[in-house]
């Protein structure tokens, strides 16, 4: 039998393996991919459609407010400080990132936003690519049908946006760690997807040189205008040569400075600590700032999120590092304070941490090729540009890790 299993999953990752667009369906020599497939209703297509458009919204109209804000206000939802002026930045107060990822649980409350990753998502290959292949197999419909478009016509626009602001963009390069499979292959999908005649470079070949930024190929220095990098800006924040100079703040006032264009844009980092959740809900308790229907899509969609713990001896609560990613450092708490789960990775404790009312995400048997695994399903839903896109599912423990599964996801007719 599991050799069966073996063939037929072989059967649909393996032609996408030797295309080498999608490499990664076992990680760290663990399955990552399933092959499986979890049939969703045209209603909750919409519906998580529906909340992707309406949360955008909000995250539109809070963006352009901070870039205005004093510093303080800044550094207490986590901006670094070498970052300050780079996110002050405006390249469209309509479009604050080109490509973000809301992820969700389905509650009998319905769909509750966890977090966004407005900076540098991934998943990306699985949701657009992979799970049209996954349909076609399984013979169901894609619930991305024809959502690739959607990739370069943000693009087309965040690009069309710097060069009307003046930027020169003649030299455009795509780059993530050289070593890391998901991050390259990600980030050469994108490349390809965008439109934009560019090449990539690895990460360690950038350079900075009398402020501007470089590509180091062979022992030549090719400028770089535009830089799509799948490489977060509070990381490039602290990021120092060999010899202790600041790169990664050099590059930050290159973008200040509007000397290299990035994508996405500096605005997209604002949305991606989670200490704005932290501020919405604020305002949304204090019925401020927002207007009778964005109170109710935040009361919808949002959890009621603290700088704080309100929740000790009310409720069950969750606490989460403003830029932690793939579950890292996320801590599951009963209401009496007892520590009910912890993320095993080392990284993202150094961090302030926000405080949130937790949910469960839903229990879900899926077939692996150790056999039937009992998981819990959280959604992920690409919100590209303004508009709400392709959805991906994950599986794994009560805290999604980088090690949860890929689950194919279909439309039950």
């Amino acid at each position: 039998m599991e050799d069966h299993n073996q063939r037929e999953r072989e059967a649909l990752y393996g032609p996408m393996r030797e295309e080498g667009v999608f490499t990664w369906d076992w990680m760290y020599g663990e399955e990552y991919a399933l092959y499986d497939i979890h049939l969703i209703s045209p209603a909750f297509r919409e519906e998580i459609a529906m909340a992707t458009e309406r949360l955008g919204q909000i995250f539109t109209k809070v963006v352009p407010v901070l870039q205005r804000a004093e510093d303080s206000l800044l550094l207490e939802l986590g901006v670094p400080m070498q970052a300050l002026q780079a996110v002050r930045i405006v390249v469209s107060q309509t479009v604050p990132t080109v490509i973000g990822r809301f992820d969700f649980a389905q509650t009998t409350e319905g769909l509750k936003m966890l977090e966004c990753n407005s900076d540098t998502p991934t998943g990306i290959v699985e949701a657009f690519y992979v799970n049209g292949r996954a349909c076609r197999h399984f013979l169901r419909e894609d619930p991305n049908e024809g959502m690739e478009r959607q990739l370069r016509s943000a693009f087309s626009k965040v690009f069309d946006a710097y060069r009307a602001q003046g930027y020169d963009t003649d030299s455009i390069w795509f780059s993530s760690l050289d070593w890391h499979e998901e991050d390259k292959g990600t980030t050469l999908y994108l490349l390809d997807q965008s439109g934009l005649p560019a090449r990539f470079a690895a990460l360690e070949h950038l350079r900075v040189w009398q402020d501007r930024l470089y590509v180091k190929e062979n022992e030549e220095l090719l400028p770089v205008d535009v830089l799509y990098r799948l490489h977060a800006l509070e990381k490039l924040a602290v990021e120092q040569d060999e010899d202790g100079y600041p790169t990664g703040e050099h590059v930050l006032s290159l973008i200040a400075l509007k000397k290299l264009a990035i994508i996405n844009p500096p605005s997209a980092f604002l949305i991606q600590t989670k200490a704005l959740q932290a501020l919405i809900w604020n305002l949304h308790d204090a019925s401020e700032f927002f207007t009778e229907e964005e109170h109710a899509i935040i009361e919808a969609y949002m959890l009621p999120t603290y700088f704080e713990n309100r929740f000790a001896g009310r409720e069950d609560y969750v606490t989460k590092p403003i830029f932690g990613r793939e579950g890292g450092g996320v801590m599951l708490f009963a209401s009496d304070g007892t520590l009910q789960e912890k993320d095993q990775e080392e990284f993202y404790w150094e961090q302030p941490m926000i405080y949130q009312k937790r949910v469960e995400l839903p229990e879900i048997t899926v077939q692996t090729m150790k056999g039937i695994y009992a998981g819990r399903l959280l959604w992920g839903s690409f919100w590209i540009g303004t508009e709400a896109s392709a959805i991906v599912a994950r599986v794994g423990g009560p805290i999604t890790n980088n090690l949860s599964y890929y689950l194919p996801v279909g439309i039950d007719k």
